[in-house]
């Protein structure tokens, strides 16, 4: 379509229906639009709302609104006193449990010197019930005496299984110390990564929510970025006029902002969800060509071309009554005729049958 029709078009949509013609009219050929009136707003892709993961006071505030970033750039920083000392002690407890664990342990070498010594006593008690066993052999010694080597000896082993079980026990449980300090140390180090907040998007920052100094909570929404470069018009479309979108459909979009500049979109997305607020639905434009710049929620007029009618005959919209029928003068009297319509706009209709260009239109008060 031509820029000077689209501009025409706009212009039909948003005045008043053209003047009647006391002298009546006739039919005329002429390119007829169809198109469905749609309002609504500019908005980026990728957007988002940058939220706080951690807690604190807002120590840095390293953007403004319209600043451009880029993905992984640094825009806030919390100062935490609790998030570094909850840090700090766990990797103090993890420290702590690898030395617990290590060769050195002090820990370790405590129980691993009971055991040698139980070990020393299972073999000295296991040598002094051999040589009891063989003086009572001889009858060198009292049954009493065998007994109570035999006793001390059954003792010092059940010692030696104890203090096996007590070294085994004590390393198992190092070693999930070592596990769980890491775990909660890799974590604070996590929470300390989240007070300094950054990008997840290249684009542009449309609008800051905190200030340097202000408390901020887990879950304070902090700022609005989104693409600067990729952007889409909402459009809201009347509940009567849904059912003959559809995507790919040219839409042609007029902003206030530029009031000498017509931009040119499709129809990229259909959402089925009704508003029941204003009796709409929701229709997403992507832009083709020049697009507007990057301003958060431009609101834009927009057009979306149902049908396009280069050469069909048509008639204005004030003549017709009952939506299917017009008065003609013919032989000097008044006549009502019916016709069937096709495509129309906001003051002409297609005629498809019942009228010819000969055909009087005439209105009656």
């Amino acid at each position: 379509m031509k820029t000077n029709l689209s501009i025409l078009l706009l212009i039909t949509l948003l005045c008043a229906a053209c003047k009647r013609d006391p002298q009546g009219t006739t039919p005329t050929y002429q390119e007829l639009t169809e198109a469905v009136y749609a309002s609504g707003n500019v908005y980026p892709r990728n957007e988002y709302t940058v939220t706080a993961d951690a807690a604190g006071m807002l120590q840095q505030r390293l953007i403004s609104e319209g600043d451009s970033i880029r993905q992984n750039q640094l825009l806030f920083v919390l100062e935490s006193a609790s998030e570094d000392a909850r840090q700090q002690a766990a990797a103090n407890a993890y420290r702590q449990a690898r030395s617990n664990l290590s060769t050195n342990s002090p820990v370790l070498a405590e129980l691993e010197a009971q055991v040698r010594n139980a070990r020393t006593r299972v073999a000295n008690d296991s040598i002094n019930y051999n040589r009891f066993k063989e003086l009572y052999g001889q009858n060198a010694t009292s049954r009493a005496e065998l007994e109570r080597a035999e006793l001390n000896y059954t003792i010092s082993r059940n010692n030696l299984r104890a203090q096996l079980n007590t070294f085994q026990r004590s390393r198992d449980q190092i070693r999930l110390d070592v596990a769980n300090n890491r775990s909660q140390l890799v974590t604070s180090e996590v929470a300390g990564r989240n007070t300094r907040i950054r990008s997840f998007v290249n684009g542009k920052v449309y609008e800051v929510y905190k200030d340097p100094g202000e408390v901020v909570r887990i879950g304070d929404q902090l700022a609005l970025v989104g693409s600067s470069n990729q952007l889409f018009a909402q459009l809201a479309v009347d509940e009567s006029d849904f059912g003959r979108i559809r995507t790919g459909q040219e839409v042609i979009l007029k902003a206030d902002v530029y009031p000498d500049k017509i931009f040119k979109a499709r129809v990229d997305k259909i959402y089925p969800k009704l508003n029941r607020t204003d009796q709409s639905f929701r229709v997403d434009a992507e832009f083709i060509g020049e697009r507007p710049a990057s301003y958060y929620g431009l609101t834009v007029e927009a057009n979306i071309i149902i049908s396009q009618n280069r050469h069909v005959l048509t008639i204005p919209k004030t003549y017709v009554f009952g939506g299917d029928s017009v008065w003609v003068e013919l032989d000097g009297k008044k006549q009502k005729v019916k016709f069937r319509k096709g495509a129309e706009n906001f003051d002409r209709v297609q005629v498809k049958a019942g009228l010819t260009e000969a055909s009087k239109l005439i209105l009656i008060e």
